[in-house]
């Protein structure tokens, strides 16, 4: 019977069997793909939050939170579309545009609640999707990094060798 024993092995760094420049080009690929992501996400974020300052909606005092303030970001907007809608509902006694009848006046203000708020929730849709975003170029960039970093790592081989019996 033969013992392998710590002096019978040898360690040698060798380069990898198949060129690994492919991987370190995905890498750097998924590194430039993880900025042009946060880059979006940040324009995007920005260019909506801008949009919706210029509109210049106070939100009121009876909302749920944020009294007083501009409209500018999702949260914002999302008190402002359910302030809207409890306005709304008050108005009709509790019934949707679609409940009233057609020769209700009390529809057409519903009717542009609808829309204020079905443009609100959009923007707070347009704010996820850009966090999303952000989220994925900072993954993209770390994944990227692990890889350029992996095939760039040198190669230790240890061979065992057989001692005499």
């Amino acid at each position: 019977m033969t013992d392998i024993t710590a002096s019978d092995t040898a360690a040698a760094v060798e380069p990898p069997a198949r060129s690994l420049g492919a991987v370190k080009v995905v890498g750097i690929l998924g590194i430039l793909a993880g900025i042009v992501l946060i880059v979006g996400g940040i324009v995007v974020w920005i260019m909506v939050s801008s949009q919706l300052r210029a509109e210049n909606i106070t939100i009121p005092d009876d909302a749920m939170a944020f009294q007083g303030q501009i409209v500018q970001g999702p949260f914002t907007a999302y008190v402002q579309a359910d302030i809207i809608q409890h306005h709304a509902l008050a108005l009709s006694d509790g019934k949707t545009y679609a409940e009233l009848p057609m020769e209700d006046p009390v529809r057409a203000t519903l009717m542009n609640a609808s829309f204020l708020r079905a443009s609100l929730f959009t923007s707070v849709v347009s704010f996820g999707v850009a966090f999303f975003a952000m989220g994925m170029g900072i993954l993209s960039i770390l994944f990227g990094w692990a890889l350029h970093r992996l095939a760039s790592a040198p190669v230790v081989v240890k061979r065992a060798r057989l001692a005499d019996a």
